[in-house]
């Protein structure tokens, strides 16, 4: 009875793994000791870093993580200005469509789930629906239409039909924490990072890359024996579902609700857990900052010449243009991302498409999100990254120019691709507040933090893995049978979650060797339908 115990610490002893050196979340290392200290004891630049110089660390763009830095504070001032204006307040959308993929039933009955929508008597005339797609809609021959959305052949996302869905002030419903989770955000979640799966394309491009005469054949062959290897393109889609995800996440902790206390606040712990324990989220909240600054600095003609005016007496427009104006200004510095280098060579338009079909897909589960809130930012946010792509890949300088092409993007885009760029710059000022926080805290304190995180992520992995101890198996005619319990493969998921707890805490590691042991034990007796003895499978 106790010899499954001692084979699994004797395998725990043989394969505990060194914890690394000391290093900087600025690194592109993902494996290190200490990153949760990495992150929050980061000293903030306050002067840029890159000046133009190409030299990263921020991967697939020309600047660094400093110069961002440096300019942040002005920027989310000048963006926080911008934001409660009347013309970027207002956002349409359709929060009540049904989800195209799958029956979502797994509604948040929580009050910080609702929103308040604005009476269409209260927009300006000239912002309505009415008036707005009498100039912004496509003719039918130039999108592709679905109930209540389309698209045309240049997004990178679905738009709302404008004859559909509510107005909303955005800054009287903030993104913050709502108490949506569990299986239904998962769920989504894990859809969104399941449209990461590029497919034959990437495989071309690889083949394409070691020999152009490759059948596809080859191509698949060097996929298998390169499964570490990843084509830029997917590298930065990757880079900007990630760093949405931390970007909500940080959000979410920053104005986090103390259930029993009902008080809003910051919830250290929670960033602790979401973000900083995973260094490489907060790296890709900076990536996409860069890559929203190089879209804004793109469009700063076009910026400059749009109509914001509401009231007829064009003061409010004058002071939204001086905002703008800030913004593009530095957009123009630090916006340094290089989007010709993506996209490139024979099969690039494959890419290219599967690339927008994938995130088209994204912006389409935002109507499976069951928290009206939560969907509402998905869905700005979405936009405003889809909006971006748009911009760096699909408009040339001529396509951009106001003079030519007035009605280039949707009033909605504007809107959402401003608001999206404000909600990474205020991820960035976050990141600085709970930086605050933990000084303040005392060394118990930050391991009491520390070690919660690391079992959360310990958690986490046994919830993701869970299903992994069941076999799949098939009928003759190719059906997915009901999953069988198999004991080996019960016993090696758990020996390898066991080795991960191990490399972060010695004490875990022996608990979790006896906890895991003994329950692998029982449920070999437990398994049995009648209760009476071990699994057949045995």
């Amino acid at each position: 009875m106790y010899l499954l115990p001692t084979v699994v610490l004797s395998l725990v002893v043989d394969f505990i793994a060194a914890h690394g050196s000391d290093q900087s979340f600025l690194d592109n290392t993902l494996l290190r000791k200490h990153q949760v200290q990495n992150v929050l004891e980061h000293q903030t630049a306050t002067v840029a870093g890159c000046k133009h110089i190409p030299t990263g660390p921020i991967e697939t763009t020309k600047c660094d993580y400093e110069t961002i830095e440096s300019v942040n504070g002005e920027l989310y001032s000048q963006l926080n200005d911008l934001v409660r204006t009347p013309f970027f307040r207002y956002f349409r959308a359709d929060l009540y469509r049904e989800c195209p993929f799958w029956q979502e039933n797994g509604l948040c009955m929580n009050r910080e789930c609702g929103i308040a929508t604005v009476d269409e008597s209260e927009i300006p005339e000239k912002w309505r629906a009415a008036s707005l797609s009498k100039v912004e809609m496509p003719p039918d021959e130039m999108r592709n239409t679905l109930p209540g959305c389309y698209y045309r052949d240049s997004d990178f996302c679905f738009l709302d039909d404008m004859t559909e869905g509510d107005y909303i002030d955005l800054t009287m419903n903030p993104e913050r924490f709502t108490g949506y989770s569990g299986a239904p955000a998962n769920r989504v979640w894990s859809s969104i990072y399941k449209e990461n799966c590029f497919g034959i394309s990437e495989v071309m491009l690889r083949s394409e890359r070691h020999d152009p005469a490759n059948s596809f054949a080859d191509a698949l062959r060097g996929e298998l024996e390169e499964q570490d290897e990843m084509c830029t393109e997917k590298k930065v889609y990757y880079k900007i579902i990630s760093g949405l995800h931390a970007s909500i996440s940080t959000h979410i902790c920053r104005d986090y609700l103390n259930q029993s206390t009902g008080e809003w606040g910051s919830n250290l712990q929670c960033f602790v857990t979401r973000v900083a324990s995973h260094p490489e989220r907060l790296q890709y909240i900076y990536f996409n900052t860069v890559l929203l600054l190089r879209a804004f600095a793109r469009l700063g003609p076009y910026l400059s010449a749009y109509d914001y005016c509401s009231s007829g007496t064009h003061e409010e427009d004058a002071y939204t243009l001086t905002k703008l104006g800030s913004v593009i200004g530095i957009a123009s510095v630090v916006g340094q991302f290089d989007e010709s280098s993506l996209f490139q060579g024979q099969d690039a338009n494959v890419l290219k498409e599967e690339f927008k079909t994938h995130f088209r897909n994204v912006t389409r589960i935002m109507d499976c999100v069951g928290c009206d809130k939560c969907r509402l930012w998905g869905k700005v946010q979405t936009s405003g990254l889809g909006t971006a792509l748009k911009i760096l890949f699909e408009l040339d300088e001529r396509a951009l120019d106001p003079k030519t092409n007035p009605n280039l993007l949707s009033r909605n885009e504007v809107v959402a691709l401003v608001n999206t760029l404000h909600r990474f710059v205020e991820s960035l000022q976050f990141v600085d507040e709970f930086r605050r926080m933990w000084a303040g805290v005392d060394k118990s304190q930050s391991h009491a933090l520390i070690r919660e995180a690391e079992e959360a992520v310990t958690s986490q992995r046994i919830h993701d893995e869970s299903d992994s101890y069941l076999d799949d198996e098939y009928g003759p005619d190719g059906s997915r049978l009901p999953r069988r319990w198999n004991l080996f493969v019960e016993v090696k998921r758990r020996i390898q979650h066991i080795l991960r707890v191990c490399r972060v805490s010695t004490i875990q590691c022996l608990r979790r060797v006896l906890t895991d042991s003994a329950e692998v034990l029982r449920s070999v007796f437990a398994r049995s339908d009648k209760m009476q003895g071990p699994h057949s499978d045995l």
